[in-house]
């Protein structure tokens, strides 16, 4: 929009421009485009715009672009250090070329997001971010209908909504069922909570089981988020019913560390009387009392991922298929032991 002015206090993007000695348009790409600009110039600018507490007019950039540089990313919880890295590597990259970063916190439900989704999408985003590949169908049909690029993380699938950055769950449970049946292992048990990828795993998990003729599986699910309570009660419903060694599988590190701290509650030893193997390798895992055998996510690489795929497409256009899996590595620590059958 030619003759447009932005403009706080009575400081105009001229103003920066001049003490800065260089062209208004060289500021305006700092602002909204600062990869183009090179590294000695653009630290002048910024260390002008500092100096004078100058802050553009955003609507004016954005009616100008056609462009809010603004993207949005859905993550079930914060508390959870995988997200949090996750987000955090998002964050990084895009805030390095110029793109603020909206947080939405979808929980479990996908009628939760669905509604978070319908206030996002008012803001005109110029890209979204999700975790998972489980929606409402409504919030299927419209991120399709608006155009805004979509990278879908932390899940694999045959139809996603565009692009997709993630690892499959179901090969996760298969693997660590193998794994474990492999190291002698024969009397399991199973924690899970209600969320849809854990839910994916722990299925995988018994089916795999099932085809090794074991059947038996004590399987505990809680409804609310992870947390160490669970893996303590789910421990001791355990004992409750059956109190023969086994190894205990958990969809959660968090409730991993649970089952440890219930285990040394009641001075049972690990690995020889319980067993525990965990999901997530969260920073903590390495450090438990024994430490814990999990499996390892690598969130800060998925994140960078997903973060790239998106800038590809917002400069570029880049409209090739994105669909990446990450994979995942088994993590064999000292809370889980080889075994005689």
């Amino acid at each position: 929009m030619p003759g447009r002015k932005q403009t706080v206090s009575g400081l105009r993007i001229a103003d920066v421009a001049k003490m800065a000695n260089v062209a208004p348009i060289t500021v305006s790409r700092v602002l909204n485009q600062p990869e183009q600009v090179k590294e000695s110039t653009r630290n002048r600018v910024l260390k002008v715009i500092e100096e004078t507490g100058f802050v553009p007019n955003q609507n004016a950039g954005a009616l100008a672009s056609n462009r809010s540089r603004l993207v949005a990313v859905l993550v079930p919880m914060l508390t959870n250090p995988l997200f949090s890295d996750t987000f955090q590597a998002i964050a990084e990259q895009l805030a390095a070329n110029g793109y603020q970063v909206l947080l939405g916190i979808s929980g479990y439900e996908a009628k939760q997001e669905q509604e978070l989704l319908d206030v996002i999408l008012s803001r005109r985003p110029d890209g979204i971010i999700l975790t998972g590949t489980v929606h409402t169908e409504p919030s299927r049909k419209r991120l399709r209908a608006t155009g805004v690029p979509v990278v879908e993380t932390w899940d694999v699938s045959d139809s996603p909504i565009d692009m997709l950055v993630g690892f499959s769950h179901e090969e996760v449970g298969r693997r660590v069922a193998h794994h474990l049946f492999g190291q002698g292992y024969r009397h399991f048990a199973l924690l899970s909570v209600d969320d849809p990828r854990g839910k994916v795993r722990a299925q995988a998990f018994l089916e795999t089981l099932q085809s090794h003729g074991i059947t038996d599986v004590v399987h505990h699910s809680f409804t609310e988020l992870p947390a160490l309570e669970q893996g303590r009660e789910g421990l001791t419903r355990i004992l409750e019913t059956d109190s023969a060694p086994r190894v205990v599988v958990c969809t959660s590190d968090t409730l991993a560390h649970g089952v440890l701290t219930e285990a040394a509650s009641r001075h049972l030893k690990v690995p020889e009387q319980v067993s525990v193997f965990g999901f997530g390798d969260m920073s903590f895992a390495a450090h438990t009392f024994p430490p814990l055998s999990t499996v390892r996510i690598d969130g800060k690489r998925l994140g960078q991922l997903a973060a790239a795929a998106l800038l590809r497409r917002l400069k570029n256009g880049d409209h090739d298929i994105v669909n990446d899996d990450i994979g995942f590595t088994l993590i064999d620590r000292h809370s889980t032991r080889v075994q005689t059958p």
